[in-house]
Parts: C-alpha cells; structure tokens; sequence
C-alpha cells in the first residue's frame, strides 16, 4: 500500500513537472487573426536546447512551430501560427516532448542553376529576384512573382522541370506558373531611390545570403554594389523574411553612402503596358493592382495581383509606368516596408478580395497579436 502511495506521488509530480509554459496570443483588433505568426523568445521559455519540445493549442492539439536563431549560434526564438478571435486571446502550451513532422511552409535558396537566380516561397506565391549571371540581359533589383495554387512547395519542382524536363513555367502544368513580366522595373514590389523627381531602378544583387529558411520562416538577404543615385553610389542591403500563412514578405532595407544625399524610397509595382485596376490608400499605408493573367501560351488564367504596405508612407504616384508608395529616408537607417503577390485560382477571387485582403493585412501590421507568459 506504501509503495503505491509513492508511485502515484511520483507519477503525479512529474505531471506537475510537465505542465508546461502558458502562452497567451492576444488581439486588439475586431476581426479574427487566423494562423498568423507570432514570435516569442527562447529566454521567457526557459528553453534548453538538449530537450525536446511540443507546442499545443489550447484544445491540446500539437502544432507546428521553428526555433530561429538568425544566424546566432543559440536559438533566439520561436515562431508558430496563431489563430486567435476578434478582440480577444487564445491560450497554447509549450511542454517537453518529441514533435511530430510538419510540412514545410516556406523556403529559400540561392538557384546557380538558373543563372543565379534566388528564389523563395511560402503557402501562398513564390517570388525570385535576378543575379549577377543575368548581367547581360539588364535585369533590375524587381521582384518576380509566380503564382501558385496550392500550399505545396513548388520552388524546386518549378525549375526542375524547366531545366531538366522542358517544361516551362510560364505555363499552368496544374500548380501555377511565372506569367508576370518584371522587364527593368520595380517589377511586383521592389524598392528604389526617388530622387530629384527620378527613379533610381538599380540592378541585379551582386551578393546572396540564407540566414535561415525553415518551415514557417526563412529569412535571407541580398546585397547590392554600385546604387546610382544621381551622380553619387551606395551600397543596399535588403533583409526579406517570408512568413507562413502571410499575404506579403517582410523586407528591411538599408543603404550605406553619401550622407548628404537628400532621398525618399519607393515600393513599387510595374503596371505594364496598360494601367488595369489598382488603389492606393495613404490612410491605411499601401498600393495594390490587379490585371488578368496571361501564360506565354496565350492562355488566360484569372487574375494576378500584388500589394506593397509602407508603414511611413507619405504620398504615392504613377512614374515610368509604376505605381509607388513612397517614404522619406535617411542614409544608414533601415526601413521596413511589406510586399507580395496573390491570385485569383489560389485565394483571392475577385480584384475586391485582393484589395480588401491587403487593407486588413496593413491593419494587422500595425497592430499586430502580442504573445506573452501568463504562467510557468
């Protein structure tokens, strides 16, 4: 009898032991945040990193969750999707366990194969900027965009096929495909240098860095030399992060040169040949445009859209056929600003969907779900 007094005493201190870190998500806003990302500390965790460890909601169903390190040799810490109702919190536990596999959301990588193009994705587009090995074919620092309709990765299978296959991309094979056209432009989303009412374009990055890709986050940067503006040169650094679940990409752009040069930076998005349907809200920080997409077919498939959000935001404007969102600069300051692509096959069905979509994920920016530790 003593001995089995002792047990369930043991058994149930190590349930005690396990009970885990409460988490609680809360939202300020009056619309439901769902599977948003959110991001708290190793430190408040108590993380150690020789123990396993499980993440669930708050109906104890284990999800998905990416220890980060930036490029650190210690975690710095973790992210994972929040679903959380209008004007309220949600609770999750994290506890020690073996974590089951997930797919992969997201991913990055510099592609040599394919003239040194770097590539990335999440659940919702792909993206690719250009090079030094497409020197010769005068590229820009634009963002190009592949549209896609399923939360499968497709980076690595998109170019297999067009490189090993023949199977182009800029046809629809049942997953998506590359129909925008970037040109020497911003393309769907870059950013440049507004100066002395020009359009500083700049080229191709001259240097790539993957600083984590993961499979609700990857984060990388691109380096560029020789940035004209006007008759002085800077060096640009853009650090992009891409989110799970996330309409848009993170980019924290910097620039390092003349300090006296007097500059705005401008987010960017080609209108091509013809201006379609697009807005732009200075209340609410951002631009948006959506005409058909077209494969090099011939085929029409629906409709392409993208958005850029620019948190300091002060005026906007159609110059060299792009629609900007613009902001004053600082040399040597970083400035964030959010951009991405949609379609109307993958979540987004009418131009009204696309634009109201990005006005609520401005919102969301601006006041975005805090985590904190409500017990240990």
């Amino acid at each position: 009898m003593k001995k089995t007094v002792i047990s369930i005493f043991a058994v149930l201190s190590l349930v005690a032991c396990n009970k885990g870190v409460q988490l609680e998500v809360s939202n300020s806003l009056p619309i439901d945040r769902n599977e948003e990302l959110v991001e708290i500390s190793t430190a408040q965790l108590n993380y150690n990193p020789e123990e396993s460890h499980i993440l669930l909601d708050a109906e104890g169903k284990e999800i998905n969750y990416q220890i980060m390190h930036y490029g650190q040799n210690v975690a710095q810490s973790i992210v994972f999707q929040a679903s959380v109702p209008a004007n309220s919190s949600s609770v999750y536990t994290w506890k020690k366990g073996t974590p089951k596999a997930f797919k992969a959301k997201t991913f990055a990588r510099y592609v040599p194969e394919r003239k040194d193009d770097f590539a990335w994705e999440n659940d919702k587009c792909a993206y690719r900027m250009y090079g030094p090995a497409l020197a010769n074919e005068n590229p820009s620092n634009g963002v190009d965009i592949w549209l896609k309709r399923t939360p499968e990765l497709v980076v690595d299978t998109f170019y297999h096929n067009e490189l090993q296959l023949g199977q182009s991309y800029h046809v629809d094979h049942g997953k998506g495909l590359d129909c925008y056209k970037v040109g020497n432009k911003l393309g769907a989303g870059g950013i440049a240098p507004l100066a002395n009412d020009t359009l500083w374009v700049g080229k191709h990055y001259d240097r790539q860095e993957v600083i984590e890709t993961g499979s609700l986050r990857s984060v990388f940067a691109l380096e560029y030399d020789s940035v004209r503006v006007g008759n002085a040169y800077f060096t640009q650094r853009i650090v992009i992060t891409a989110d799970a679940g996330s309409q848009v990409n993170k980019a924290e752009v910097s620039y390092v040169g003349p300090t006296t040069v007097n500059m705005k930076l401008a987010a960017g998005i080609w209108l091509h040949s013809t201006v379609d349907n697009y807005r732009q809200d200075l209340k609410n920080k951002w631009i948006a445009y959506a005409e058909n997409a077209v494969s090099d077919a011939g085929i029409p498939v629906g409709r392409n859209y993208i958005a850029a959000i620019v948190p300091n935001m002060t005026g906007a404007e159609i110059k060299d056929e792009t629609l900007l969102a613009y902001a004053p600069y600082t040399v040597g300051e970083k400035f964030t600003y959010y951009f991405g692509g949609g379609w109307s096959q993958w979540g987004y069905p009418t131009d009204e969907d696309w634009f109201e979509a990005t006005n609520q994920t401005a919102a969301c920016l601006q006041s975005p779900l805090k985590v904190s530790v409500v017990s240990k």
